[in-house]
């Protein structure tokens, strides 16, 4: 988690306008890709982390599917991540920064979790974990308590 950090600062830096979301793709304790939030750069609403890194993992390994890898990601992951994760036969997701950490503008989907996309998929062999250097994480967006004005908001 703390190599997603230094990603997302360096590639991004710390300010939160500039969603400095980073992921990362690990198999057999190997990097094999990383991504970083990309939708105001691409004006691309699937250039999430998540994606960027899966679609790297893909490139780097040839396949689709990367069966035994864990995706690790600053921010909890959406709906979206969450499926292509478990499309890609991602077996372990680890994220940081939690729903409950960061300003709801990060989660357009405000009442279902990532925990409900696993359930909802019949994914039992799909594991998460959350919380991991969530302070260090949670630093890099706005809080909940953070007021940002509506035309700055990503998801309105």
């Amino acid at each position: 988690m703390r190599e997603a950090v230094r990603i997302a600062i360096d590639k991004k830096g710390s300010d939160p306008a500039n969603t400095p979301i980073a992921a990362l793709l690990v198999r057999d304790g190997e990097l094999v890709s990383s991504g970083i939030n990309r939708t105001a750069e691409c004006c691309d609403a699937t250039a999430h982390a998540e994606i960027d890194a899966l679609r790297a993992g893909g490139k780097a390994t040839g396949e689709m599917r990367i069966e035994g890898a864990t995706l690790y990601s600053t921010l909890q992951p959406c709906g979206m991540c969450t499926m292509a994760a478990i499309w890609a036969g991602v077996s372990r997701i680890v994220f940081g920064a939690g729903r409950e950490d960061v300003h709801e503008m990060y989660f357009e989907d405000r009442h279902l979790s990532t925990l409900d996309f696993v359930a909802d998929a019949y994914k039992d062999d799909l594991s998460l974990e959350g919380g991991i250097l969530s302070d260090d994480c949670a630093r890099l967006y706005f809080r909940p308590w953070d007021y940002v004005p509506e035309d700055q908001q990503a998801n309105d």
